[in-house]
């Protein structure tokens, strides 16, 4: 239904090395597996095991977020935001986007989803809106740890990162309403 990819507007604003983002879960373009659909889907909320590689050598730290661009908002949806992950951190394992960030590293800065919640949502397209993307982000950044507020939005993060980001790494996965199935 829609076919807007803000990453690649981005790119051509502020070109950026790109690198590998991959997860044991599911393979790029395909369809999220139940287990990382939201609560309400029938599912557990469980966020996908992510390793990434091949990103720039001068990386001093990574931001991670889940962008759903096909929400019907005209903004979009933030399912996730993760600030302040160190360079030495390439994967995170499944649920680490748990509420309590139990399961992530020291210092890491996990901000309000769009629910408001401090933890990843999974994917909840509404009934009628077609095939939804998710769109699970990695930005190298050039600076050790942002100075973020915790109660800053995730869309205050992307700016961030489109600022200090020097690479990208992008892995999308899909996923529709059960009702439109």
């Amino acid at each position: 239904m829609f076919d807007h990819d803000p990453y690649a507007a981005l790119q051509a604003l502020k070109p950026m090395a790109e690198f590998t983002l991959e997860s044991a879960d599911f393979v790029d373009g395909a369809e999220l597996p139940l287990p990382l659909r939201a609560a309400g889907q029938g599912a557990g909320d469980r966020s996908p095991q992510l390793s990434w590689s091949g990103f720039p050598p001068e990386t001093q730290s990574f931001a991670l977020t889940c962008f759903d661009p096909d929400a019907p908002t005209g903004s979009g949806w933030w399912h996730w935001a993760v600030a302040n992950l160190p360079a030495s951190v390439t994967s995170l394992d499944a649920d680490a986007g748990e509420p309590g960030a139990l399961k992530l590293p020291t210092g890491a800065l996990v901000l309000p989803n769009e629910d408001g919640e401090r933890r990843y949502a999974g994917s909840a397209p509404p009934p009628g809106t077609g095939v939804h993307r998710y769109m699970f982000v990695v930005h190298a950044l050039d600076v050790p740890r942002l100075s973020i507020d915790p109660e800053a939005t995730p869309a205050n993060l992307a700016i961030q990162c489109f600022f200090h980001g020097i690479g990208r790494a992008v892995l999308v996965g899909t996923a529709v309403n059960p009702a439109d199935v």
